[in-house]
C-alpha cells in the first residue's frame, strides 16, 4: 500500500513538474501535491503516516521531503512522547541541508517540542554534533515553542549559551533567528543578554538578534 502511494505521489508531482517560466517544480505545487494525497490515503493513523513518510525520506530528494514533514506534521494530534525518537532518526539520517532542517523543526518537530516542553532536554545534545544541521536543529526547533509562549521549560538562551561560539555562519543565523522570535515575546530579556555577550558573540548572530527590537534599544545595541 506504501508503495502505490509513493507511485501516486510521483505521479502527481510529473504533472506539475515543468512550469512555462522556470522549467522547475514549484514549492506551492509541491504543497498542493501533497495535500491531495493525504485527503487520499486510506489510513490515517501516526504509524501508517509515519511509515509513508520514511517511503518518501529514503527517495532523497526535496519534492519528497517537503510532502513527508507536511504528511508528519497533518497528524500531530496523534504525538507522543515515543514520536521523539522517529523524529531524532529522520533529522540524523535525512536532513542534508538548512532548508530541510528549518521545514521539519518549525513545523513537525517543534510542534512536538511545544507539546512535550521536557523533550528540549534531549535536543540540547545536538549542539554537540558534527553535523550543522542538527546544531542549528537545536536552536531552530525551538522557535515554535516560543511563538505559542511555552518556552519557560524550554530555556532557548541555555541553547544559544552552547551555540555562542560556533564555527558555522548557518548554525550562528539559527541561535540568532531564535533569539530574534524570544526578542518578540521578552525584549527586556533579549536585550539585557545582548549587552551581556555583544563583545563575544559573533555579529551575525547578535543583528539577527535585535532586528526585531525597537530602534532605541537597536540604537544602543549597535553603539
Amino acid at each position: 500500500m506504501v508503495a502505490d502511494i509513493l507511485i501516486r505521489i510521483k505521479t502527481e508531482l510529473e504533472s506539475v513538474g515543468l512550469t512555462p517560466l522556470t522549467g522547475k517544480i514549484k514549492t506551492s505545487d509541491v504543497r498542493r501535491v501533497s495535500a491531495l494525497v493525504y485527503r487520499d490515503l486510506p489510513d490515517k493513523s501516526k504509524e501508517f503516516v509515519f511509515a509513508v513518510c520514511e517511503s518518501l525520506l529514503e527517495q532523497r530528494n526535496w519534492p519528497m521531503k517537503v510532502i513527508a514533514f507536511d504528511f508528519a506534521y497533518r497528524v500531530r494530534k496523534q504525538y507522543d512522547r515515543d514520536t521523539f525518537p522517529p523524529f531524532e532518526r529522520w533529522l540524523e539520517q535525512y536532513l542534508r541541508g538548512w532548508g530541510d532542517c528549518d521545514d521539519f523543526c518549525t513545523h513537525a518537530f517543534g510542534e512536538l517540542i511545544c507539546q512535550y516542553p521536557e523533550l528540549s532536554e534531549r535536543t540540547l545534545l545536538w549542539t554537540q554534533r558534527d553535523e550543522f544541521c542538527l546544531r542549528r536543529a537545536a536552536a531552530v526547533v525551538l522557535i515554535p515553542s516560543i511563538k505559542q509562549n511555552k518556552y519557560a521549560e524550554t530555556k532557548p538562551l541555555r541553547v544559544s549559551d552552547l551555540l555562542m561560539q560556533d564555527e558555522h555562519d548557518l548554525v550562528r543565523k539559527g541561535y540568532g533567528w531564535m533569539l530574534k522570535v524570544l526578542s518578540t515575546k521578552q525584549p527586556e530579556l533579549v536585550f539585557d543578554y545582548l549587552m551581556q555577550h555583544k563583545e563575544t558573540m559573533p555579529r551575525v548572530s547578535f543583528r539577527y538578534a535585535l532586528e526585531k527590537m525597537s530602534e532605541e534599544k537597536r540604537r544602543i545595541l549597535m553603539q
